[in-house]
């Protein structure tokens, strides 16, 4: 006799689009850096396609798993430790451009701090349900919460990947505002933070120069103010409804990383305002389904969960397309679900189908109103 499962049809349809839509724009946007680099124009995006299926399987697997498997202590702290063991090996690695980000084992290569993303959400979660009542007490309650999850932000800082670091901060801290924690501690461990993050900044010039770039753009626009420019002007020539599928311009050497961090001004470039309202809908459909999905689930753990997940994919989204339109100094985040990445992929689609998982445990709902059933043996 099989149980039959019930998991939101909606949130499977939206990420659906989205990837969907990301390898149209992959396609488009890598044609010419693939055939410069790979001397083929779909090595990147067959690479993309490829990172896509095994997301999807990575789904299929997430989503079988009962959500309250990642509650146990045991599952816990050791996907913490195995994190911190990735990141600090990491480390050890040759690094590449000056940075220690990736570990390769032969053709296959993945981000830890991809990893550290997800089992943060995990981690606060659980912490903040186990701990809820002694959360308030430094010393019992935020103090090891901090020592762990700083433990992480620090060691994917110093890859370095501040961008990443700052993201896991600030997932961290939503769900710790969301857990309860008091005022006076968000606002004294924000300050802290800010005071950290300018440190690291004034101390590394490349860093310093994003913040230059930022500011004042026009100052050196083939210098350091060259990627947000190029950006614009892509963005700014598509007009209304764009210049039309793989017809832009912008991304012929002139935007910068077209294909990861840059391509949402691809999509300002071809598909114009009303493709890039498409991206920010669909990425608001998601976290408004994330917050129902959480919201309805039977546990506290789960709720958190939920919100973290649904936070970590829309807030990173909404960093990759700020930094686009030059409203944020560049962070080298990537668009979820769209801009080329195998690990960040991955991990994302794993953490939908957790995200599935607790729509499938949430209180009873009718079938008719948006879920779907899979049979679960």
């Amino acid at each position: 006799m099989t149980k039959k499962l019930l998991y939101d049809r909606t949130l499977i349809t939206i990420v659906l689009i989205i990837l969907g839509f990301g390898l149209i724009m992959v396609f488009s946007a890598s044609i010419s850096i693939s055939k410069e680099v790979y001397n083929s124009q779909s090595a990147i995006f067959t690479r993309q396609l490829l990172a896509v299926i095994l997301g999807l399987v990575a789904l299929l697997i997430t989503m079988k798993i009962d959500y309250r498997f990642y509650q146990r202590p045991s599952v816990v702290y050791t996907l913490v430790g195995l994190s911190m063991a990735l990141l600090i090996y990491v480390l050890m690695t040759p690094s590449v451009v000056g940075v220690q980000r990736w570990i390769r084992f032969g053709f296959i290569n993945f981000q830890p701090s991809e990893i550290a993303k997800l089992v943060v959400i995990i981690f606060s979660s659980f912490y903040l349900t186990k701990k809820k009542e002694q959360l308030n007490s430094f010393s019992r309650g935020l103090l090891p919460f901090l020592l762990i999850v700083g433990t992480i932000i620090i060691l994917v800082a110093v890859e370095p990947d501040l961008g990443t670091a700052i993201s896991i901060g600030i997932t961290a801290g939503f769900l710790l505002f969301i857990g309860g924690l008091y005022w006076r501690y968000i606002i004294a461990s924000s300050l802290i933070a800010s005071l950290l993050i300018y440190l690291m900044i004034i101390n590394t010039p490349y860093r310093m120069n994003r913040i230059l770039a930022f500011l004042y753009p026009e100052k050196d626009l083939y210098g350091i103010g060259y990627q947000v420019h190029q950006s614009l002007i892509s963005i700014g020539s598509g007009g209304m409804t764009g210049l039309g599928f793989a017809q832009g311009k912008q991304k012929l050497f002139f935007v910068p990383e077209p294909h990861t961090d840059f391509i949402f001004a691809v999509v300002g470039e071809e598909l114009g305002l009303l493709g890039c309202l498409l991206v920010l809908i669909l990425f608001g459909l998601l976290f408004w389904k994330s917050i129902q999905i959480a919201i309805r689930a039977k546990t506290p753990f789960g709720t958190l969960l939920g919100l973290g997940i649904g936070s970590t994919i829309v807030f990173q989204a909404l960093i990759n397309v700020s930094v686009t339109l030059g409203l944020v100094p560049a962070k080298g985040l990537p668009l979820p679900f769209i801009s080329v990445g195998g690990s960040s992929m991955i991990l994302m689609l794993s953490a939908i189908g957790i995200l599935l998982n607790i729509s499938s445990q949430t209180r009873s709902q009718d079938s008719k109103g948006g879920w779907i059933k899979i049979a679960d043996a």
